[in-house]
């Protein structure tokens, strides 16, 4: 558990109790001065599977101290400075390389994987429930899990992958027109409560196949925040791989927290991984004019939303 110290933070008291006859499941998340946040995350872990956990903080240069002092009140987890503010997906690849020794080596769980944002709570039995869920699906890359936001609502987790036409209908409409035919399209949300193959999922939490991780090269470093999971959901199916939605197993997420506190950056990294994904997506020479109308017009939305939010922040400061 975590308890309020007399300096204020957070103290940590994670017990994390193993299954002697099966090793642990690896559990991977990305810090960037968590806070209280990452209290929760870690106090919900014993209470998400039976197998019990090793955890590896993959700390993108926290200034409040909080994963360091979360790794030395327990032996299950792990503080591991990547050097920088490396990204979401190069956090999570780095992570991966720390653990691979102890994958070798029989320490933790050969076959799953599990990443997941320091923002999250998993549910009783969650885990148990992701990887139960992948053996019934056997060419599942990635299960993902039915998000709750802190609201009550449902978080539309598991979608199609964006075309060109859905996701340029969506960026210009979806504000002003939230039901528009290309934005039903590319949130692709109608059924969040059957068990069912997706085109990508959140990834605010994910269950992951080592071995389909591997092959495909992990998180693309080159998205710093946003559309890595898109693009690694893609990549699976490309490569022959399923995505799986899994509703039975449930997180709460607090989700959009580091967005709205820094709304400068966060925003124009969305767009330029908007643009990066579908780049990709077009690369013959003949796509260049196309690849540039892309960039001008997501340049140009970037800029609107930044206007936008700098205007709410004075409003609401």
């Amino acid at each position: 558990m975590a308890v309020q110290g007399v300096d204020g933070r957070p103290h940590y008291a994670v017990h994390i109790v193993t299954n002697s006859q099966t090793p642990p499941v690896a559990v991977i998340t990305v810090t960037y001065s968590p806070g209280r946040h990452l209290a929760a995350f870690l106090d919900s872990l014993p209470a998400a599977t039976a197998q019990g956990v090793h955890v590896v903080l993959a700390d993108n240069g926290s200034r409040d101290g909080v994963p360091e002092e979360a790794a030395s009140r327990s032996s299950n987890v792990e503080f591991l400075p990547t050097g920088g503010n490396l990204g979401y997906g190069a956090g999570m690849n780095a992570g991966a390389r720390q653990l691979r020794p102890l994958r070798d080596a029989g320490e933790i769980d050969p076959e799953f994987l599990v990443l997941s944002n320091p923002d999250v709570v998993f549910g009783e039995g969650a885990i148990d429930e992701l990887i139960a869920c992948a053996r019934r699906w056997p060419d599942a890359a990635a299960v993902g899990p039915g998000i709750v936001e802190p609201d009550g609502s449902v978080y539309p987790s598991a979608r199609a992958v964006p075309t060109l036409g859905s996701g340029i209908g969506h960026a210009l409409l979806g504000q002003i027109w939230p039901a528009n035919p290309w934005t039903r399209a590319y949130r692709d949300d109608a059924d969040m409560a059957t068990e069912r193959l997706a085109g990508w999922l959140s990834g605010s939490c994910l269950l992951v196949r080592w071995d389909a991780f591997d092959a495909v090269g992990g998180f693309d470093e080159r998205y710093f925040m946003y559309l890595e999971d898109v693009d690694l959901g893609d990549r699976f199916t490309r490569a022959g791989y399923d995505n799986v939605f899994c509703p039975t197993a449930t997180i709460t997420h607090a989700r959009g927290h580091v967005a709205g506190e820094h709304s400068d950056t966060m925003l124009p990294a969305h767009h330029e991984s908007a643009y990066r994904f579908q780049a990709d997506r077009l690369p013959h020479w003949w796509q260049a004019p196309l690849r540039l109308v892309i960039r001008a017009g997501l340049s140009a939305r970037s800029a609107m939303a930044v206007a936008r939010a700098r205007t709410s922040n004075r409003k609401d400061s």
